[in-house]
């Protein structure tokens, strides 16, 4: 990929500005959002991600959880939909797409998955820890490349990583499909310590804990190897193939 010729404490420094680890600086690095499309679709691998409601909720959920003084950067109108005129109006006069903008209703939904999540003893007693250190970044070579990771919570012993979900009993499963298994293996590998998902249905607002079993660990680590190989062999310094020739195969 590349080789590291900043010591890594100011590798890090860096990427904790939200700017450097999502913009061009950042994306030196591999990471685990890169996994799906290496491993299915080697060709999108390069191209931006297109924005979604989803993502801006995640995002606003994890601010409010962890670093609620950066909630007035996000950008949130009054309106029932993103069809209304008003919010056509405000998306164009200021240049942004319709996933930067919350709408009100969509916040205070999202408030009471924190209200949730923060009450719970339990949970609050994890998630704020006097010790604890919020929103830290990483880096590691694992497989011969350079990865990043930027962990919602260090604590002494683990790795907490918020997750809001829907059929939260699924979740198991979704793990799969959403590669939170190599997420768990490059944080262990990057934060040296053991990974836990804390999780709320964003219908129901049952909460979760889960853990990480050795066979999940090895899933991840799995996966990273086959995203690995799919880089190394279309944009590695030794690429063998052209990304754009890449077609799908299976057989029914």
């Amino acid at each position: 990929m590349f080789s590291l010729e900043e010591p890594i404490n100011k590798v890090i420094d860096k990427l904790k500005d939200d700017k450097n680890y999502y913009g061009d600086y950042g994306k030196q690095y591999l990471s685990n959002s890169n996994i799906r499309s290496l491993i299915n679709s080697p060709n999108e691998f390069k191209k931006p991600t297109k924005p979604a409601k989803e993502l801006i909720m995640g995002s606003y959920f994890h601010t409010a959880m962890l670093e609620p003084n950066k909630l007035s950067e996000y950008k949130i109108i009054e309106s029932s939909t993103r069809s209304t005129k008003v919010f056509k109006d405000y998306i164009k006069e200021n240049n942004l797409d319709a996933y930067d903008v919350l709408l009100t209703k969509e916040t205070e939904q999202i408030m009471t998955w924190v209200d949730k999540m923060s009450s719970n003893i339990e949970m609050y007693e994890y998630i704020y820890d006097s010790n604890n250190k919020f929103e830290v970044p990483g880096v590691a070579q694992i497989m011969g490349n350079w990865w990043k990771g930027k962990a919602d919570i260090i604590t002494e012993d683990y790795v907490i990583d918020l997750k809001t979900t829907t059929k939260i009993h699924d979740f198991k499963w979704k793990c799969n499909n959403f590669y939170y298994n190599s997420q768990a293996y490059l944080y262990q590998r990057i934060f040296g310590k053991k990974m836990i998902f804390f999780i709320i249905d964003k219908d129901t607002l049952q909460l979760k804990i889960s853990d990480c079993s050795p066979e999940f660990i090895e899933r991840g680590k799995e996966n990273v190897e086959k995203a690995t190989n799919e880089y190394n062999k279309f944009y590695g310094a030794k690429a063998t193939q052209n990304p754009e020739n890449f077609i799908l195969k299976e057989t029914l």
